[in-house]
């Protein structure tokens, strides 16, 4: 699926509604898939991980053993996972195209479909087509 989506040369338009951590984030057209656009609703988060995944991980491989130490430290990465993994950190940030009310969903597609046929129009007659590679199984 992840090359599939990396190598599309049809338009890609992608909402994210909910938590977008990780790996997951590539399969479904996250910003590194160079999506023509990427809103967010109000929700949403996005990081490279999830926070509470993030805080056992962080905390398994610190070494430490007090666990007055090791929760404080969890409960520490856990919140600035939270912090920044919110939509309004990542569009302050002009990592997506902006944070969408989510009864405007519609709307904001039908602009987006609009644009990308717009720009499907102009591309007409040239060479470009999907590159998808080799697959294999």
């Amino acid at each position: 699926m992840v090359r599939a989506v990396s190598c599309l040369t049809v338009p890609k338009i992608t909402i994210i509604i909910g938590g977008s951590h990780g790996a997951g984030n590539y399969a479904m057209a996250g910003r590194a898939y160079d999506p023509e656009f990427l809103f967010m609703w109000p929700n949403a988060q996005i990081s490279v991980m999830g926070a509470a995944q993030a805080a056992h991980v962080l905390t398994t491989v610190s070494g430490k053993k007090d666990p007055k130490t090791l929760k404080a430290m969890q409960d520490a990465v856990t919140k600035k996972y939270l912090a920044e993994s919110s939509c309004y950190y990542s569009t302050a940030r002009i990592w997506d195209d902006g944070v969408i009310d989510p009864r405007d969903t519609r709307k904001v597609l039908a602009m987006c479909l609009s644009l990308c046929e717009r720009k499907l129009e102009k591309q007409k007659g040239s060479s470009e087509g999907n590159n998808f590679g080799v697959f294999r199984m």
